[in-house]
């Protein structure tokens, strides 16, 4: 089952990426840390993975999926960087060489290229970081669940690393160093994702997670302000005040689960998120080239004098140009998942699930993880779930399915005592005034 509340936010990270890029408007940043949240969203769904299959598994089935795009890429840039010079290139940020062109084959370093062809390569960074969050997440999980309370240290343990970095002004060779501080900047989300998965997140007070949002997004905009990078109040040039505020923004949209039933009731909008799940990895290798072929193609149109259009045209054209590339090369993510390639994926809305016969009993094999739905009085879920095509859940198992039990009319009541004399040790790092209200 998808949860529509997550492919919503997916979505809206991705689309706030290719705004920036086009338009390169600093305070987005602010708006939507858009890359803490992608990252977030994959720490819980390979949480959600590691939870069912063994390390190994897990680990070589999201690379499988993640880089046979990237290779595609690679095989129709790299040869094109060569032929217009790359070889032969000074001072570029990547002088050729050959034992480097294994980056475009496993990212542990970021893929090279040419100045000329800076446009393919430049968002790279993110795939190779979140092959070493892949890479990582079997040993960070494990350290998750066997923490018990003291897992949020986990969450803290990267801001930790920064201070000591900063303080120490530790290097790295410069391939190293860049990875090192990536995974530094986004893993307290990452981690987070798997406070999302394992319902930890949900099980904080609202009071916590609001005063933790206001208290860790005002000091990464009190440390931007007196640590302005190239552009003013760009959080992506201040890895300390990326990671604070995209911490911040992570704890409070992913701590509830609201009703997406509006989202089903919108078929533009709702296919649009559809489309841009289905082929996120395609979009964001490609946007960039997109952005980059629009001023060559308007001054070829003779179109290059806009004026108050260029705006809305350059943006149009982006959406155009992206979709151009979807249906060129957005095929090869179905078979990197093993599905029938399509030029376009299917984004029909899915349909609305029967009426159940009888409402089933509440769960009681542990608390709900968040992103789970709620079951109503229906004994439907009413959080945004559709039916998943490809076979694999994106957050959290499917609803339980309706069992018929001699005991069921007592289970309410029985749960409702349990939680009254539980310890909240799971909470036990949280001020115990603060504690979840159950």
């Amino acid at each position: 089952m998808r949860n529509r509340y997550l492919d919503l936010l997916r979505a809206a990270a991705i689309l706030r990426v290719i705004v920036y890029h086009l338009f390169g408007w600093s305070w987005l940043s602010i708006v939507m840390p858009a890359m803490g949240v992608m990252f977030a969203l994959a720490g819980s769904l390979t949480a959600a993975s590691l939870e069912k299959r063994p390390a190994a598994g897990v680990v070589t089935s999201r690379l499988r999926r993640l880089l046979p795009p990237l290779w595609l890429l690679g095989l129709l840039a790299v040869p094109v960087m060569i032929a217009f010079g790359w070889a032969h290139e000074e001072d570029g940020e990547h002088p050729f060489t050959w034992w480097k062109l294994a980056f475009w084959i496993l990212p542990l370093g970021d893929p090279p290229g040419s100045e000329l062809g800076v446009d393919s390569w430049e968002p790279l960074w993110y795939i190779r970081a979140y092959v070493w969050f892949i890479i990582a997440s079997p040993v960070l999980w494990f350290l998750w669940k066997r923490m018990g309370p003291a897992c949020w240290l986990l969450v803290l343990a990267p801001f930790v690393a920064i201070m000591m970095l900063d303080r120490s002004g530790f290097e790295l060779p410069e391939t190293a160093d860049v990875v090192m501080w990536d995974f530094v900047t986004y893993a307290a989300c990452w981690i987070t994702g798997f406070a999302h998965r394992d319902g930890r997140l949900r099980r904080l007070a609202p009071a916590t997670v609001v005063f933790l949002t206001v208290a860790l997004a005002g000091v990464a905009l009190w440390y931007q302000r007196g640590h302005q990078g190239e552009d003013a109040w760009d959080l992506n040039d201040v890895s300390e005040s990326q990671s604070l505020y995209s911490l911040a923004f992570v704890l409070l949209f992913l701590r509830w689960q609201p009703s997406m039933a509006w989202l089903g009731r919108m078929p533009v909008l709702d296919r649009a998120v559809t489309l841009l799940n289905a082929r996120a990895v395609t979009v964001y290798l490609w946007h960039n080239l997109a952005i980059a072929a629009i001023w060559p193609i308007l001054t070829f149109l003779a179109f290059d004098d806009l004026g108050d259009l260029e705006k809305p045209v350059t943006l149009t054209m982006t959406v155009a140009l992206t979709a151009v590339a979807v249906v060129l090369f957005g095929w090869v993510e179905d078979l990197a998942a093993r599905r029938r390639p399509q030029l376009w994926p299917d984004t029909t809305p899915p349909p609305t699930p029967p009426k159940a016969a009888e409402p089933p009993p509440p769960r009681s094999d542990g608390p709900v993880p968040a992103g789970w739905p709620e079951l109503g009085p229906d004994g439907l879920p009413h959080a945004g779930w559709a039916e998943v095509r490809d076979g694999e859940p994106v957050a959290g198992r499917p609803p339980a399915p309706p069992r018929h039990s001699a005991t069921t009319a007592a289970a309410p009541t029985e749960k409702i005592e349990l939680s009254k004399g539980r310890k909240r040790d799971e909470n036990s790092l949280i001020p115990t005034w603060w504690a979840t209200k159950e």
